[in-house]
């Protein structure tokens, strides 16, 4: 490694256009936010079966896991490969930020229960309310915190050796952790407001979600203030790059 701090992004979700034009991909999304100087980041299409091998697992300082349009409660090949790979890092206790579907992943990794939520899909601006925690003392965060949401499932259950973060009123486990080296989030940190913008447009042209969905994320944007995105920014940097929680 040559005294290099190195991370990989295990990219769970496909490319879309708009993301590579502008981005050079999700990768380039959270090479974006986390990368600093002097430090290798590299990626591995998790969903094409492109994992770490054992022996690189070592090479790595942390792991950040994306979010999907898969279901974290799903039973898919890839999926199963997946979780076998993740209670492995854990063991290893491998730092490992999970975002949106990966902090669901990471909670049916560790024990926890994953499904749809009751309250259906969260798209748009979401205040965070934080539980006091010494994770947020290093950040200096307020009470809550906004962040940018495009979900329907959620966390339902986690073991008792975790702890909740933070709650929503959609959400019960907006974000969690498990011992010092595992953080799941349930938002979007890395999006910015074009991003999100272009997911609701291409997901309701293509019908996934409702027109009147799609509308109501765009309103509750413009109507809330913008997500907190360099607290967030600050908060998953101190995680990943070595702060206890």
């Amino acid at each position: 490694m040559g005294g290099h701090r190195k991370y990989a992004v295990l990219l769970c979700a496909e490319d879309s256009d708009y993301v590579t034009k502008m981005y050079g991909g999700y990768f380039g999304v959270f090479a974006r936010m986390l990368k600093e100087d002097g430090e290798i980041w590299e990626s591995f299409a998790v969903t094409k079966g492109d994992l770490p091998a054992d022996d690189e697992i070592n090479d790595y300082d942390g792991f950040v896991i994306t979010g999907s349009c898969s279901d974290a409660f799903g039973n898919d090949m890839w999926i199963r490969r997946f979780l076998i790979l993740l209670r492995k890092l854990i063991a290893m206790k491998k730092r490992i930020l999970g975002i949106c579907f990966g902090h669901q992943i990471l909670g049916r990794a560790v024990g926890g229960r994953v499904g749809r939520s009751s309250g259906g899909w969260d798209i748009g601006t979401t205040e965070v309310y934080l539980y006091p925690s010494q994770i947020f003392a290093c950040v200096n965060t307020p009470t809550s915190l906004n962040v940018f949401q495009f979900h329907h499932d959620e966390i339902l259950e986690l073991p008792p050796q975790a702890e909740v973060l933070a709650w929503s009123n959609h959400t019960g486990v907006e974000m969690f952790r498990y011992g010092n080296n595992i953080l799941g989030i349930q938002g979007h940190p890395e999006y910015s407001k074009d991003i999100l913008l272009n997911i609701i447009d291409r997901l309701s042209n293509g019908a996934i979600i409702e027109e009147c969905v799609a509308e109501g994320a765009r309103a509750r944007m413009e109507a809330t203030r913008m997500a907190d995105r360099e607290v967030w920014k600050k908060l998953c940097i101190n995680f990943l790059k070595g702060a206890r929680i």
